[in-house]
């Protein structure tokens, strides 16, 4: 579900990008979108355009009690990534070659994968 807060940051996902906020003002990025900057009150924000690279800080594989609109997702892992611009996001990792999530470990460099989802907008990162 999308909101005008969040239309550009889908949108780009959907085009195989991904986009963090920007502070006008102070110039900090900015993540979750927000209608104010968390450091300085601005409401000048707008939206730039990120490599995607980061760290993997922690990460869980998801094997039972998947949300609704996920039951087919099953099993599929989550991960909590602190992009090189120092904002973190809860994204998807994809599976590695072995179709599991065993080359994953905490503090290992990830990326950000530019394929989109079929129909779901999502943040997915692969091992580097």
């Amino acid at each position: 579900m999308t909101t005008s807060l969040t239309d550009e940051y889908y949108a780009a996902l959907s085009r195989g990008e991904l986009v963090i906020q920007q502070c006008g003002g102070c110039h900090n990025p900015i993540m979750y979108p927000k209608y104010v900057c968390p450091s300085c009150g601005s409401t000048d924000l707008g939206w730039t355009p990120t490599p995607g690279a980061g760290q993997l800080h922690s990460f869980a594989i998801q094997r039972v009690g998947a949300p609704t609109g996920f039951e087919d997702d099953l099993p599929y892992a989550v991960g909590v990534v602190k992009l090189d611009e120092g904002v973190q996001l809860l994204a998807r990792l994809r599976p590695d070659a072995n179709g599991g999530w065993d080359a994953y470990r905490c503090d290992m460099r990830v990326q950000f994968d530019t394929t989109p989802d079929e129909g779901r907008h999502i943040a997915w990162f692969r091992a580097e």
